[in-house]
This record gives C-alpha cells, sequence and structure tokens, in this order.
C-alpha cells in the first residue's frame, strides 16, 4: 500500500500532531533507533521545551520528529531539531518534510529565532529532507560527543 501512494495522496491522509502520552510514543516505537522506555518517555514529555510531534498516515503512526528549545543569556532560544524518523514503508512521500516543517513552524510559534540539526555528510536523504524543508546553509561541522554510558 505504502509505495502505490503519491506524494500528493499521503499528503492528504496525513496528520500531524503533538505527542502527548507515553501510550503515543509506545504505539510508535518502530519510528525511534530503539525501544521507548517509559521513564525516559515521561521525563521527555513533561519538559515544556521538548517537542516530538508524531506523522500518521490512516491513523498509523508513520514518521516522527523531535526538537528541543537551548536558551543562551546573549543568544535567545533556538530549536535544536533532535532527531528525525520515517517508517520505511512510508519513505519519500513527503512526510519527513512536512514534520521538518512542523517543527519550524512550533519553533516560529514559540519565539525562537532559529532552528538547527545535526547530520552525517554522507545522509544523503537526510540532507535532501532538510533541502526540501527550506533550510538556509549547509557548512562542514565536527561534532564531538562523550559517551557517559548507558
Amino acid at each position: 500500500m505504502g509505495a502505490a501512494r503519491d506524494a500528493g495522496a499521503y499528503r492528504a491522509c496525513m496528520e500531524i500532531r503533538r505527542a502527548a502520552t507515553v501510550a503515543e510514543l509506545v504505539a510508535a516505537q518502530g519510528l525511534f533507533d530503539g525501544p521507548v522506555h517509559a521513564e525516559w518517555a515521561e521525563r521527555f514529555l513533561a519538559e515544556p521545551g521538548h517537542h516530538l510531534l508524531l506523522a500518521y498516515v490512516d491513523g498509523e503512526p508513520a514518521g516522527m520528529v523531535s526538537g528541543v528549545e537551548t536558551t543562551h543569556p546573549d543568544k535567545g532560544t533556538e530549536m535544536f531539531l533532535y532527531e528525525l524518523g520515517v517508517d520505511e514503508a512510508h519513505r519519500r512521500r513527503g512526510i519527513g518534510r512536512a514534520l521538518v516543517e512542523a517543527l519550524a513552524d512550533l519553533a516560529r510559534s514559540r519565539g525562537c529565532y532559529g532552528m538547527w540539526v545535526a547530520v552525517d555528510a554522507d545522509n544523503e536523504a537526510a540532507r535532501a529532507t532538510y533541502r526540501s524543508a527550506g533550510r538556509d546553509a549547509e557548512e562542514p561541522v565536527a561534532v564531538q560527543v562523550w559517551d557517559f554510558g548507558a
């Protein structure tokens, strides 16, 4: 069914809404890198600056985007696009773009001065999604990571 629809048909039957319950996240856990942990999900949902939007196609979870507002004393507040995921059966139909655009709209409505995301240079699918959603510039970035364990 997924491959038979064109992007316009997907957009017509797609609904994007903000996740409000742990049950919603558990039902959509196939969109995440791993299983949803109830305690972590509750903590995420309880934070006013944490946002998780779910895209539904025909009532089933098809994609998600999460964002976190970050505020700095001399810069104001911006939205960090933390993660974007679209179910493999629903890819290349505009769901990722719609989710990024919805998060950008949310960021604007919350007074964020901008939004950013870090993406691997070789992740062409993600880069194409962000380009189609209107990202401004592409600059080389080296992300430094500290791993404190699980």
